[in-house]
């Protein structure tokens, strides 16, 4: 199971152009099973997120379907969805196949004012595809721990964010967290660039269950890599090093 990361400056409100990068940014020539793109990659982080959210069959959900298609892998991102009356920042997991999947942002960030306009979602949602399991996270999930336990139901977390520059040591600090404390691989993908508000670096990674680092994007740099994710590795570390099994209840 080969998983990429892609980040990207998406530029606030330019849809279009915003997909243009994407298209010549994702896929390459390494054959992953699974692309991972930041947090409201279509749109950039807007808080209004009610002004340019979309249905789920709206344009972007439609570019992420052929795209998943054409590239016979998933691609997962998180955009506003409008439905029902409310607006939610939804992580989709597009599967080859056109089938979506997806996980409304939990913990909202209220000292960007994000809970003003965005609904949270209540349930955790683990993905299965091609005999990976995946935890699905959005952004400031990352500081909640109790929310994403292991229950030994997941083997990675897909974390994706529009996380500033500011908190840099956080960010870094709380994925690899993440990782070791659950047993698991972590992809955490964030922007690069600036909007009105902040400036992001990036820092996108993918991380082993030990905590090393397996993939990583350079700092202020659109682009993507990808890592090799060992579900036999990683079954034989549980089986060797029970920690789940010592979990708190």
């Amino acid at each position: 199971m080969r998983v990429a990361i892609v980040q990207t400056s998406p530029i606030v409100g330019e849809k279009e152009l915003n997909l243009r990068d994407l298209d010549n940014l994702i896929g390459g020539d390494d054959g992953s099973d699974i692309y991972v793109i930041p947090e409201m990659f279509n749109t950039a982080l807007v808080i209004e997120a009610d002004t340019i959210a979309e249905t789920m069959d709206g344009e972007t959900l439609k570019w992420m379907k052929q795209k998943a298609a054409l590239l016979d892998a998933a691609i997962v991102g998180s955009l506003a969805i409008s439905e029902n009356g409310k607006t939610y920042n939804r992580l989709c997991f597009v599967k080859p196949d056109g089938s979506v999947e997806y996980y409304d942002k939990r913990h909202l960030f209220t000292y960007g004012g994000e809970g003003a306009y965005i609904t949270p979602g209540r349930e955790r949602r683990v993905v299965e595809f091609r005999g990976l399991r995946v935890m699905l996270q959005v952004c400031y999930d990352v500081r909640f721990p109790v929310f994403v336990r292991n229950r030994d139901d997941y083997d990675m977390i897909i974390y994706v964010a529009s996380w500033p520059v500011a908190r840099k040591i956080a960010w870094n600090t709380l994925i690899r967290a993440r990782a070791i404390e659950n047993q698991c691989y972590v992809a955490g993908v964030n922007r690069v660039g600036t909007d009105p508000a902040c400036e992001y670096c990036g820092g996108s990674v993918i991380i082993n269950p030990y905590g090393h680092t397996l993939a990583a994007c350079a700092d202020n740099t659109e682009c993507e890599v990808s890592a090799e994710i060992d579900i036999e590795a990683l079954e034989a570390f549980r089986e060797k090093f029970p920690v789940l099994k010592d979990a708190d209840i």
